[in-house]
């Protein structure tokens, strides 16, 4: 017999294949249940309601995302490299986060990371402009929208699906990384 502890967890990693392939509205509670061979009555037991069930697993690939990269002042670009390979080793979780930007579901910070993590990556950006590792002009908010614009790229692509390894990935990731670098330099 499963504990607590184990049950939630099957929920949440059913909830997730179920959200990340139809959405909040399109996701089906009984589903959800019936993959991780639980009741409706303890799934809602633990969750509250669908909704609420979204927002953690929402919340919880925030999270991951935010955990995996973390800004070097001095290696900016491979910054984006490092957020390129998380889409492409995790794309569930960028259509987990997709979803709640479509479903209206705002966040007061990244869902899931500690509400620090973009004070110290605009602090990060702060510090690589100060020390001439990042054109100073930019605004770090708008810099690090758009580095994550470039990282996410291949993994939006609405064209032919790309690998998610091979030698077109690890071009892509360059080209990701050449992108930023350039983007970053200081203007001479």
């Amino acid at each position: 017999m499963r504990n607590s502890v184990e049950l939630r967890r099957q929920i949440l990693r059913a909830a997730r294949a179920e959200f990340a392939a139809h959405g909040l509205a399109g996701a089906r509670v009984d589903r959800i249940a019936r993959a991780a061979k639980a009741s409706k009555e303890r799934l809602y037991a633990h969750f509250g309601d669908k909704e609420a069930l979204f927002r953690e697993v929402a919340a919880a690939d925030g999270a991951e995302l935010f955990r995996a990269v973390i800004l070097n002042p001095e290696a900016v670009p491979e910054f984006v490299g490092d957020l390129h390979d998380v889409a492409h080793r995790h794309p569930e979780h960028l259509r987990m986060l997709t979803w709640a930007r479509l479903e209206g579901i705002g966040f007061d910070h990244p869902p899931g990371a500690d509400a620090t993590v973009p004070d110290q990556t605009f602090a990060a950006i702060r510090t690589a402009q100060d020390s001439g590792h990042v054109d100073p002009t930019w605004d770090p908010e708008e810099l690090l929208v758009l580095l994550f614009g470039i990282a996410m790229a291949w993994t939006h692509w609405p064209g032919p699906r790309p690998a998610l390894t091979g030698p077109a990935t690890a071009h892509h990731r360059h080209s990701a990384v050449e992108a930023a670098a350039r983007i970053i330099a200081s203007p001479r």
